[in-house]
């Protein structure tokens, strides 16, 4: 038996075609989702810098003094146990999620997706749709070209310099920065990171785009790791959709020995990672649902049941029953949810005072000329709240001795103050030559900021 097998069927084709990516705009159910979500994270985005909370404002990461503000609770750099306990849970919520739901987060709350099809509707206003933005791009260059192509980037920078005048807002109080910015007194170095943020903005969501999350971004990689059988997934009915190819819309397909698949091919040109997913589940999928809105407008024009792409598992699609109560989700929730009780366990007890004592390196003690015995100490003390406090400074668990110390140290807030203090005692009173005892710092403004800290005192 001979085959006639010419050449270019046996190059395995590509899922998906290089070069740039034509988003065609869509609407649906799972796009309208997108939409309302994408502009509540952008505006809570803008907006929480400019919330106020006791006359200061509520959120300010403040790098230069080392000090982060969160809602009226100070972060200082002993307070970073806070922060690694956040990120942990943030890593196992989204191993639960991708578990769940697969990438939804990269679908529908990643910033880079939001601010990729942002530029993508901007780029639609001014050059058109997917079919005019493919002929200007082929069209040599000429005044309306040009004009389009000069107004759609500088809007894109536009775009661009505000949201990174944005993100500054979280690291410089929001009044100050857009004050100098409108008098154009930005120092050097704020003028550096603003253009810099707003340089990477432009270049990731105008230019880079999907290859931001198919090769700069991990999680496309071991995404794969966290799925299982049971995990929703974008998937495309093989079944029911085979064998596809266009018919008149009267047409029932089975007369004619088709599938439910019209081969319109929208389904690709929604795709903002151009990706056709009628060829099996692809690393490059971001789970957005703007295939299921594509197919299902079409399933509707021809009388077709919808579904044929639609948010599935392996075992639905296997027609059983996809298991809630998995080992690795109840696992990743599990997690979750212990290392979220134990980050709020650790703000409950944290107080808003930290203190250390430090004895003198260069003598344990020293006699003075009364023939009383001296032990030198340095206190650190941090005010961890927002208002300048004073505080004293008692002595527990060593009646006989005598504490000389200022009698109100005022700290104010959000930093530290290094107090030198001394305990003298008649070294014939002391019966033990290493003595333990307390330091009890206690705030004027409010007693139940306290903090006690021990100590030894050594005589000779």
């Amino acid at each position: 038996m001979k085959f006639d097998i010419k050449e270019e069927d046996m190059i395995i084709k590509p899922y998906k075609n290089e070069g740039p990516i034509y988003i065609r705009e869509q609407k649906g159910f799972f796009q309208r989702i997108r939409r309302d979500l994408g502009w509540l994270l952008m505006l809570t985005f803008i907006a929480i810098p400019w919330i106020p909370y006791n006359g200061q404002q509520a959120v300010l990461f403040d790098v230069a003094t080392q000090k982060f503000t969160i809602f009226g609770l100070t972060l200082l750099p002993q307070d970073f146990m806070i922060l690694a306990l956040l990120f942990m849970v943030a890593a196992f919520a989204l191993f639960f999620v991708t578990n769940w739901l697969g990438r939804v987060w990269c679908g529908y709350t990643c910033p880079q997706t939001i601010w990729m099809l942002l530029f993508s509707w901007v780029e639609e206003r001014i050059e058109g749709s997917r079919n005019q933005r493919i002929q200007l791009d082929k069209a040599p260059w000429g005044v309306t070209k040009t004009r389009k192509k000069i107004t759609k980037h500088s809007a894109w920078l536009v775009i661009s310099v505000l949201t990174a005048t944005s993100f500054m807002a979280y690291f410089i109080p929001a009044k100050t920065l857009y004050a100098d910015m409108f008098f154009f007194e930005w120092s050097g170095i704020t003028s550096f990171w603003v253009f810099l943020f707003a340089f990477c903005t432009y270049g990731n969501a105008g230019f880079l785009r999907e290859k931001m999350c198919t090769v700069a971004c991990p999680y496309s990689r071991f995404q794969s790791v966290m799925f299982d059988k049971d995990t929703l997934v974008v998937t495309y009915d093989n079944e029911r959709g085979e064998s596809r190819g266009p018919r008149k819309r009267k047409v029932d397909p089975k007369t004619v020995g088709l599938g439910d698949c019209v081969d319109c091919n929208l389904c690709v040109e929604v795709c903002p990672a151009g990706i056709d997913i009628r060829n099996g589940l692809q690393y490059e999928c971001i789970n957005c649902g703007l295939c299921i809105d594509a197919c299902d407008d079409t399933m509707t024009k021809f009388g077709y049941q919808k579904g044929l792409i639609k948010y599935a598992s392996e075992q639905q699609m296997a027609g059983k029953h996809t298991n809630p109560f998995r080992l690795k989700l109840i696992g990743y929730g599990a997690l979750t949810a212990l290392l979220t009780l134990a980050m709020v366990a650790w703000l409950a007890q944290r107080t808003p005072i930290e203190a250390s004592v430090l004895r003198d390196r260069n003598a344990l003690y020293r006699v003075n000329y009364e023939g009383l015995v001296e032990n030198p100490y340095t206190l650190t003390i941090i005010n961890k709240t927002q208002q300048p406090l004073h505080y004293t400074i008692d002595l527990k668990g060593f009646d006989i001795a005598k504490l000389q110390s200022p009698a109100l140290i005022l700290v104010e807030p959000g930093l530290l103050k290094r107090v030198p203090v001394t305990i003298i005692a008649d070294g014939y009173d002391v019966d033990k030559k290493v003595t333990k005892l307390e330091f009890v710092i206690t705030a004027k403004e409010d007693p139940s900021i306290t903090i006690t800290t021990p100590s030894l005192f050594y005589r000779n």
